[in-house]
C-alpha cells in the first residue's frame, strides 16, 4: 500500500487522469473540491502533497500548477521530486526530549531559540540519547571519534564540557547531558 498521498485540489479533470494512473504510481490520489475539505484532509492525512492550479494561504508540501496543458510526465516528474524532498526533510528532523534537532542545519530548536551546532556535538548527543545506560568516555571516543580505546587524550571530556557550557548559556539547561560515575547520559 502507498502511504504518500496526491490532494489535488479544485482540479476534477486532473483528478481523472491521476486516478486513472493510480496503479502506476508511488502514490494515493484523492480529490478535495473546497478549503474545508482540504483542511480536513490535511489533518488526517500525513505524508501528502498538494496539487492546485491557485495559491492556498499557509500551505506546505504544496505545487502550483498554472500553465496549462502540461504534459502528464513532467507533472509526475515534479510530484516525485516534491515528494522526494519532503522525505529528505522529514527524515533530518530528529527529538530528544523538549528538543528538535535539524540535521540539515545542524541546529537544535527549544520553542523559538535556535543553536547552531557542530557535526560532532550533534553526532554526540544523538549516540548519548540512543542508550538507556550511561555512555563511557572511552566508547564516545571509540564510537563518535573513532579514536583508538588505549589513546590517552581528553577530546570527549573537552567536547561534553563545551556542550554543556551551550546548552545551559543558550537554553538555561544545565541538566541535558549529564555525568553519573559510569559516563554520560541525556536526561
Amino acid at each position: 500500500m502507498n502511504n504518500q498521498n496526491l490532494l489535488i485540489y479544485q482540479l476534477p479533470y486532473l483528478y481523472e487522469i491521476m486516478r486513472e494512473l493510480e496503479d502506476y504510481l508511488n502514490y494515493n490520489v484523492i480529490e478535495t473540491s473546497n478549503q474545508k475539505k482540504l483542511d480536513e484532509q490535511i489533518k488526517s492525512i500525513s505524508n501528502h502533497l498538494i496539487i492546485s492550479k491557485k495559491q492556498i494561504p499557509n500551505i506546505k508540501n504544496f505545487i502550483l500548477i498554472n500553465e496549462f496543458p502540461i504534459k502528464i510526465s513532467k507533472l509526475i516528474e515534479k510530484i516525485n521530486i516534491q515528494l522526494l524532498k519532503q522525505k529528505f526533510n522529514d527524515q533530518s528532523e530528529i527529538i530528544i526530549n523538549k528538543y528538535k534537532i535539524n540535521l540539515n542545519s545542524r541546529e537544535i530548536y527549544k520553542d523559538d531559540k535556535k543553536l547552531k551546532l557542530t557535526e560532532k556535538e550533534i553526532q554526540t548527543i544523538i549516540y548519548l540519547s540512543n542508550s538507556r545506560k550511561p555512555i563511557t568516555t572511552d566508547e564516545l571516543q571509540s564510537k563518535v571519534w573513532h579514536y583508538q580505546k588505549d589513546l590517552e587524550t581528553h577530546t570527549v571530556e573537552t567536547h561534553i564540557y563545551r556542550l554543556r557550557k551551550k546548552f545551559l548559556n543558550f537554553f538555561n539547561d544545565n541538566d541535558f547531558i549529564i555525568s553519573e560515575k559510569n559516563g554520560y547520559k541525556i536526561k
